[in-house]
């Protein structure tokens, strides 16, 4: 269970999602105070993806979608200079409510938050199956030119959606729009999708008009 207040750590090219790992180098003022305060309790963090076309804002408190994913501490190296080396692996989705108000001290974004559960139920896991299987067969090509490797056929259903989504070559839009899919069947039938629409623009011919 998530705890209903939740540090925030805005990113503008990743996004996580449950039960997938994440490294992270943590090297702002701000973040090596959000990281300090956090191994000090319960070691979760909130990472949330910056919406596009805010860079100027970088530094204050630019937009971000209001739902992201939960991330626990799972491992941390302790430079000298105070940075830090993370592994983060993703638990619940959440939902931002409100954020709180800038405080005196604090560095960092904090936000009110309630929890997401994405839970497979014996009626879509068929569903699921075979949404995994399109999705096998779609990327069966791209693997055998990669020396042969293949998608683990032992990895269960949710763990290999969520991978391939935070993994795979998508724009960070695209990411957060697969996260935002209710439920893991939702999310593997868009990746689905995805993947055919990428695949069809690049047997397109060019399409430029010859003068």
């Amino acid at each position: 269970m998530l705890p209903p207040l939740l540090p925030l750590f805005p990113l503008p090219m990743t996004v996580l999602f449950p039960g997938v790992f994440l490294p992270l180098h943590i090297f702002e003022p701000r973040y090596k105070q959000m990281v300090t305060k956090a191994l000090e309790g319960d070691r979760i963090i909130g990472i949330s993806l910056l919406v596009p076309g805010h860079d100027e804002q970088y530094e204050g408190r630019p937009p971000i979608f209001p739902i992201g994913c939960a991330g626990l501490i799972t491992h941390v190296e302790r430079q000298n200079d105070g940075r830090f080396n993370l592994i983060l692996r993703g638990l619940d989705k959440f939902r931002i409510t409100e954020e709180e108000p800038a405080t005196d001290g604090v560095l960092y974004r904090i936000a009110h938050v309630t929890p997401i559960e994405e839970e497979a139920t014996p009626d879509t896991r068929p569903k699921l199956a075979e949404a995994r299987r399109r999705l096998e067969t779609l990327l069966a090509p791209s693997l055998q030119g990669e020396g042969g490797s293949r998608l683990p056929p032992d990895m269960a259903d949710p763990d290999l959606v969520n991978a391939l989504s935070q993994y795979l070559e998508l724009e960070p839009v695209e990411k957060q729009a697969l996260l935002e899919r209710e439920g893991v069947l939702a999310r593997c039938e868009t990746l689905v999708e995805l993947i055919e629409m990428k695949l069809l623009m690049q047997r397109q011919p060019d399409s430029g008009l010859r003068h």
